[in-house]
């Protein structure tokens, strides 16, 4: 059974509610007739209710069970500008700016998710929004979790034929969110990861934390940068199997590891990729996406408070199909 089956089969435990704000776009509808017919999840549609039926209906897709929403006209669109009103006054927000806010689907979709009274349980959004247009209302609204000190994102890459990692799959990060990260904000990301790792793909986390040199084959700021990261790791999380700095294929590579990175902890079965920077860790997921056919699921988020998942634009129904498995799935706890 592949990863994305497995989550499938978790989800159906206990079914979730997810939110799709761009549902006039026919990859989303796509999604939507995937997660319904195959039972794993129950679906919100916000966007105009007369473009997504007919557009369904012109394509042949089946969307029956799904809820649409259309913002403009919405019932809880008074309560949800004062919700909104109140979240954000204090920075600056006035009502008018709410009411006029509370009708774009993202927004709307954020405090579905925010209110309690509607049972939704998390939103996948990004076909057509920038990952700021995603982000920036989940932070304002639903904020960050609870003792949580940086919001990252990160890919499950599933790769076909692939001995390495995880029988072919790993989490790469962070790859779609943070630029620059420090020594202290990457020591976040990993921690963050080895959760997200243990909960998605539920074996050992093992992370290596990534550089263009291996055990001080070169030395530099950046070089620099990741052992710093990695000791800031190793002080909070003891308990987590973690190297670096590491060239990547003496993380994932065991005969390569037995002669660049003699004595890793790892022995070259790191399954978490920890990326110097978003430059690094953006074209890496592309490379194995694209010319190792690798299935790809994110941009996933980490540190919200409640489950928000975004989306690579370039991404087809099935990897929207995946991502509203995934964000079920992470609903659940």
């Amino acid at each position: 059974m592949s990863f994305i089956e497995k989550i499938k089969e978790r989800a159906k435990q206990d079914i979730k509610t997810i939110v799709l704000p761009e549902a006039e776009d026919i990859r989303t509808l796509q999604a939507t007739e995937t997660a319904l017919t195959e039972a794993y999840a129950n679906i919100i549609l916000l966007g105009n209710e007369h473009n997504i039926t007919e557009k369904a209906k012109t394509n042949g897709i089946n969307i029956q069970g799904a809820t649409v929403i259309d913002p403009t006209n919405a019932e809880n669109n008074e309560k949800y500008a004062n919700l909104l009103y109140e979240l954000r006054k204090e920075k600056g927000m006035t009502m008018e700016e709410a009411k006029k806010r509370v009708l774009d689907p993202v927004y709307y979709g954020m405090l579905m998710v925010k209110d309690e009274a509607t049972k939704a349980d998390g939103l996948v959004s990004g076909a057509i929004h920038s990952t700021s247009d995603t982000l920036r209302p989940a932070l304002q609204i639903l904020k960050t979790a609870p003792a949580t000190k940086l919001v990252s994102a990160f890919f499950v890459m599933v790769v076909p034929n692939c001995p390495y990692g995880s029988n072919g799959t790993f989490l790469f990060a962070d790859s779609g969110l943070n630029q620059n990260p420090t020594p202290e904000e990457l020591s976040e990301i990993a921690i963050a990861s080895s959760r997200s790792f243990q909960q998605l793909i539920g074996e050992e986390p093992k992370v290596a934390m990534l550089s263009y040199s291996t055990y001080g084959s070169a030395k530099s700021d950046l070089t620099e940068k990741m052992i710093a990261a990695t000791n800031l790791v190793r002080e909070k999380a003891p308990d987590i199997l973690c190297d670096g700095e590491l060239q990547v294929d003496a993380a994932i590579i065991p005969e390569i590891a037995k002669s660049k990175a003699p004595g890793s902890p790892l022995e070259g079965n790191a399954n978490i990729l920890i990326f110097p920077d978003l430059n690094a860790g953006n074209i890496g997921y592309k490379l194995v996406q694209r010319l190792a056919k690798a299935e790809s699921y994110g941009p996933l988020c980490q540190g919200i408070a409640k489950p928000v998942n975004d989306l690579s634009r370039g991404c087809d129904a099935k990897d929207i199909a995946g991502v509203i498995a995934i964000t079920a799935v992470q609903a659940q706890i």
